[in-house]
């Protein structure tokens, strides 16, 4: 809170999700993984075939957060909603792992 008080911009509170990317030597292992992580809850994951042939498996979780704290050095919401967003947060980081 002292850091926000002293924000003269705008401040965002962002967490981002685990992502995982692995380089796959057949379309089939990719293919393999990204049903298991589908399976298991990764939503976002996706397969990448670049031009020189590189397949590259993303595994992505779709817990993703990202919220305006404050604009111009304007408070824009309550302490309390701050403390309930680390505690959103803070079960995300858990469930990433």
């Amino acid at each position: 809170m002292t850091a926000l008080e002293k924000a003269t911009g705008d401040v965002v509170l962002k967490f981002e999700p685990f992502v995982l990317h692995v380089l796959c030597q057949e379309l089939q292992d990719a293919q393999l993984l990204h049903s298991v992580a589908i399976d298991s809850g990764f939503r976002n994951s996706g397969i990448t075939v670049g031009r020189g042939g590189k397949i590259t498996m993303a595994v992505r979780s779709t817990h993703c957060l990202e919220v305006p704290l404050s604009h111009k050095g304007k408070l824009m919401v309550s302490e309390e909603y701050i403390e309930f967003l680390i505690r959103v947060a803070n079960r995300k980081m858990e469930e990433n792992t």
